[in-house]
């Protein structure tokens, strides 16, 4: 299916040209010139809360030549576009206490152990890309809880289902709501001023030690101060349009995820948000199933619940693919090629299978330039194996981002490397 939105779209529907989606105009005049001095990336990360059936899962063989597996099936097209990987996890266990674990390595519980806390790789890379945006991020989830984003602050980013993703990405408020938007950011900002004055004049009667906690308590203040200072430039930017109708869930994860891979090549493509993170599950009825996602993933080794799991996961990988279907139709008028070329996608889990392993976890990669097409099989040795966080340090670098240390890695990715911009 073809994105419905076209450059003929935007020009037919608003009849003026700061409705098209590329124009610097559409960016804050501080981030102006900087477009077009480094490719513009976009990162998605997709998951759900079970992990997968492992032997449905995983190729046998290691190397570009491996068979396809049967939950991998509807990637086969785009084969030379991504690759699956091996024994990297996160070193962890605690079963589904580790799904949030999945975009840091870390677990919220020992947050303070670690520079960033447990901020999650989007979250990460939303404060990198700041206010370029409209949305600095946009946190999914179809039929399934979203656990996977957190803030460096610790707090978990709610999710927005399919209307809420639609009226967001293009529907304007009322002169009314913006109205009232502007005065409650004023008076976020004024509370905020006060806040910051008092703090300094507590800060000079601390010692170091108590100085140094309450330095991580000014940073959380003032990053809220400066989110609410990047909303404000888009109040009065009008929203791109599209033909495309406002969705209602169907019923179907199926369906619904189809539509939700939709809006995100639509953001993508009108540079409404470069960030995305999207859990997606299951939903009685679904492919003529009765049961749970949860009493499926617990199947040992019955044929009922494999099927289920199957078709479940089966499905979720058949979004990824049209995704990466629906970015690849579209050219990329920043970077030249197309909006695939610019765009890293990651499928994983940050519990292993339903069984509440968490190791080996169920990763892969498309997208972004990364040289792939291939199954990289990691040592499994104790003592050998590879942080699964070397893999988002590694995305982390090609989005753009200038650091050597990320959650739990231990440095880069060796053997993933990107193609010359």
């Amino acid at each position: 299916m073809r994105i419905p939105l076209t450059r003929r779209t935007l020009l037919k529907g608003s009849g003026v040209a700061i409705g098209l989606p590329m124009l610097e105009a559409m960016a804050p005049k501080a981030h102006a010139d900087a477009v077009g001095k480094r490719p513009v990336k976009r990162l998605v990360c997709l998951s759900n809360n079970y992990g997968v059936y492992r032997k449905a899962f995983f190729p046998e063989q290691p190397g570009r030549d491996y068979e396809m597996s049967p939950t991998l099936a509807p990637l086969e097209k785009h084969r030379e576009d991504f690759t699956v990987f091996s024994h990297l996890d996160h070193g962890i266990s605690g079963g589904h206490a580790c799904v949030p674990t999945l975009l840091s390595g870390v677990r919220p519980y020992l947050a303070a152990q670690f520079p960033e806390g447990n901020i999650s790789m989007d979250q990460k890379a939303a404060e990198f890309v700041g206010a370029q945006t409209p949305f600095a991020s946009m946190t999914l989830q179809v039929n399934e809880a979203n656990l996977i984003s957190f803030t460096r602050t610790g707090v978990q980013v709610p999710a927005i289902d399919l209307a809420q993703v639609y009226r967001a990405l293009f529907l304007d408020e009322s002169p009314e709501a913006k109205a009232a938007t502007s005065e409650r950011l004023a008076r976020h900002s004024s509370i905020l001023d006060v806040v910051l004055e008092d703090a300094r004049k507590v800060h000079r009667q601390l010692g170091k030690r108590d100085q140094q906690k309450f330095d991580e308590y000014l940073h959380s203040v003032r990053s809220l101060e400066q989110k609410i200072v990047q909303q404000k430039p888009w109040l009065e930017k009008p929203k791109p349009k599209t033909e495309m109708k406002e969705p209602r869930p169907t019923g179907s994860t199926e369906k619904d995820l189809r539509t939700m891979m939709e809006l995100i090549a639509l953001a993508i493509q009108t540079d409404s948000c470069r960030i995305f993170t999207l859990s997606s599950g299951f939903r009685g009825g679904d492919f003529g199933l009765g049961g749970g996602y949860h009493g499926f993933s617990h199947h040992g080794e019955r044929e009922k619940e494999v099927a289920a799991l199957k078709l479940i996961e089966g499905n979720q990988i058949a979004g990824m693919s049209y995704l990466i279907d629906l970015l690849k139709a579209q050219e990329d008028t920043r970077n030249g090629g197309t909006l695939f070329d610019h765009t890293m996608i990651l499928f994983g889990c940050g519990m292993a299978t339903g069984q509440h392993s968490t190791k080996d976890l169920p990763l892969v990669l498309a997208g972004g330039g990364f040289r792939l097409g291939e199954h990289r099989a990691y040592p499994e040795e104790e003592g050998q194996r590879v942080p699964a966080a070397n893999l988002l340090l590694s995305m982390l670098q090609n989005f753009g981002i200038e650091i050597d240390q990320f959650g739990t890695s231990s440095g880069t990715l060796r053997g993933l490397e990107w193609r010359a911009a």
